[in-house]
């Protein structure tokens, strides 16, 4: 019971300095939550920015790109910073902050949209599509001033057909994070 209370005192805190934990799947859940806060913080907070922590495998690449746009379209900056893992749904979220801080020993991963194909026919040539579509707002968002690469060199580098990993410095050095988180 004490540690619960005492958990919830530093919940309290962080939050009142406009911090919040992004951590676990990148699902509906943990996205609604993160995109509750910001709109939160939106409304009440006299804060300058926000920072968001990410240690996360991945998940829902469409949850991902809810709290995409909430972020954006967020009064106040969201800074992201990484830590432990920023992988899959996770790295686009991480890319897509205002400022962008990378601890040293996080681990990162970046791939294509994937998805199991199942089903008739009709039902492949919709998950295809869908997949195309995906990449395609990937490669947009990783494109908009998100990294320092070209089109080419995102589809060459990161969206290849392999699970592409990076450390910290290979981030900063494509321009997928600003600086090293200390």
């Amino acid at each position: 019971m004490r540690r619960e209370v005492e958990q919830d005192q530093v919940q309290q805190l962080l939050l009142k300095e406009g911090i919040y934990f992004l951590s676990g799947d990148i699902d509906e859940n943990s996205i609604g939550e993160a995109m509750e806060w910001i709109q939160y913080e939106n409304i009440v907070s006299k804060k300058k920015r926000l920072t968001l922590f990410i240690n996360s495998i991945g998940g829902s690449l469409y949850d991902a790109f809810a709290l995409i746009d909430v972020m954006r379209a967020s009064k106040l900056p969201v800074d992201t910073v990484g830590v432990g893992a920023i992988m899959s749904a996770a790295f686009l979220i991480f890319v897509c902050g205002d400022k962008r801080k990378i601890a040293p020993n996080t681990s990162i991963m970046c791939h294509q949209h994937s998805d199991t194909i199942q089903g008739k026919h009709h039902d492949l040539v919709s998950t295809i599509k869908d997949s195309e579509f995906c990449n395609l707002k990937m490669l947009d968002l990783l494109d908009q001033q998100c990294t320092k690469l070209t089109r080419e060199q995102i589809t060459k580098q990161l969206l290849t057909s392999s699970d592409v990993y990076l450390d910290a410095s290979a981030l900063i050095e494509m321009g997928g994070a600003d600086d090293i988180y200390k």
